[in-house]
């Protein structure tokens, strides 16, 4: 073996073990493992698979400095970005990229799916800066790209092409944004079409409003189950569902598990963007992704955006994402906040459908270590990631905090 993880805890189990790690790859899962290599006492805390990104936005993270908020709603971030997209070189989105994926890296992401724009303005400069930094950090992290059109599809001529050109280009899955379109269902239409002529997955922003009008989840559902594409389509926000009357949420939620259509809800950009409406009583506009899941729904927690119009804040960490979620919907429980950590590990790797990923042996050694004993704990006391592994490969250190009490500092100076 290349590597032991001494003292490890993981999700499932109550008991600390060993993980041995050879070839890139987990080797044993045994207490008292022994071999001639490197080891690392963890100290009985908590490791999981990697942590997942499902929805990011590298291409216009860290522009905040760039754009006007006045008005704080989805139509001026739209503008504001486009506005500010006009003078992105390949260099600037790199490096702004670069900034988010590093931040990403440390707090214990090793998998991400980034979406990135296309259209005839930007045409497909954010798709190779970013695709080039896919490259070049496969060292720590598989980065996947969705193209998609944020300004429209059907009313932007020229985006259809270069959604094609992106795909044909090696980005594995086709983003959709039918709100931004003025029609919204021939979009959608479209999409599938173009998914379905290149084998990829589709993974849409959807129904991102605080009323009920117009949505379109359900039409969604019925073109997944017309194309057979159950598990391979996600819908990002969906704040819409937010809502609905409790009966027609569930009967919405069964459709959805029953055509097999996933919903990533990204709680910093929804709390931020929706109930721009209100004077008092505020819409908080963010779906309750777990009782999708007791419905049999998959959901991820995603990031979404970072310092840009969108979502004026983060720090890319998927455990304030998880833990921001958990506050907002009410979730209490320890099996809800462990079902908090899910989204943002096992359940985000169903809905990118990656199949080598748990601990177990055989499965890619991508792991995070957190500063907790369990998962809930992880969730409900915001756990810092202190180390990350890639393929068995040290990625990132993080040193525990450590308290100077004033009879270490009086033994300092006497020696």
């Amino acid at each position: 073996m290349d590597l032991i993880l001494c003292n490890a805890r993981l999700a499932a189990r109550d008991d600390a073990l060993d993980i041995g790690v050879a070839d890139g790859r987990i080797a044993a899962l045994a207490p008292g493992l022994q071999a001639d290599c490197r080891t690392i006492d963890l100290g009985g805390r908590l490791v999981v698979p990697g942590l997942i990104e499902t929805h990011i936005h590298l291409d216009k993270t860290c522009i905040l400095d760039r754009c006007t908020i006045r008005e704080g709603t989805v139509q001026e971030a739209i503008a504001e970005v486009g506005r500010a997209k006009q003078a992105f070189t390949a260099e600037d989105i790199y490096a702004r990229g670069r900034r988010m994926l590093e931040r990403c890296i440390v707090q214990g992401t090793t998998r991400m799916r980034t979406h990135v724009e296309v259209d005839p303005g930007i045409g497909l400069l954010g798709f190779e800066a970013v695709q080039r930094l896919a490259r070049d950090y496969a060292w720590a992290i598989d980065v996947e790209i969705c193209v998609f059109p944020q300004e429209g599809l059907l009313n932007r001529p020229g985006t259809d092409a270069l959604l094609v050109e992106g795909l044909k280009r090696g980005a594995r899955t086709v983003g959709a944004v039918p709100y931004a379109d003025t029609d919204p269902r021939g979009h959608i239409d479209r999409v599938f079409a173009i998914a379905q002529a290149f084998d990829v997955d589709i993974d849409m922003h959807l129904d991102l409003a605080e009323t009920a009008d117009g949505m379109q989840i359900e039409y969604v559902c019925d073109k997944t189950e017309e194309f057979r594409y159950g598990g391979r389509v996600a819908v990002g926000h969906a704040t819409q569902l937010s809502v609905q009357p409790r009966a027609r949420f569930d009967a919405i939620a069964r459709r959805l598990a029953d055509v097999g259509v996933a919903v990533t809800v990204l709680p910093a950009t929804d709390l931020f963007l929706m109930g721009r409406r209100q004077e008092h009583s505020i819409l908080r506009g963010v779906t309750p992704a777990h009782w999708l899941v007791e419905a049999g729904v998959n959901c991820s927690l995603s990031t979404n955006n970072v310092m840009n119009p969108f979502t004026p804040y983060g720090d890319g960490s998927l455990i304030r994402m998880a833990n921001l979620y958990a506050n907002v919907c009410h979730v209490a429980t320890r099996e809800g906040l462990a079902a908090c950590l899910d989204m943002v590990t096992t359940r985000s790797a169903r809905l990118m459908r990656l199949a080598d990923y748990a601990i177990a042996p055989g499965n890619v050694a991508d792991l995070t270590v957190l500063d907790a004993p369990d998962a809930p704990t992880a969730v409900a006391e915001l756990a810092q990631a202190l180390w990350g592994f890639k393929r068995g490969r040290p990625i990132f250190t993080r040193p525990p905090a450590e308290l100077h009490r004033p009879s270490d500092q009086s033994t300092m100076r006497s020696s």
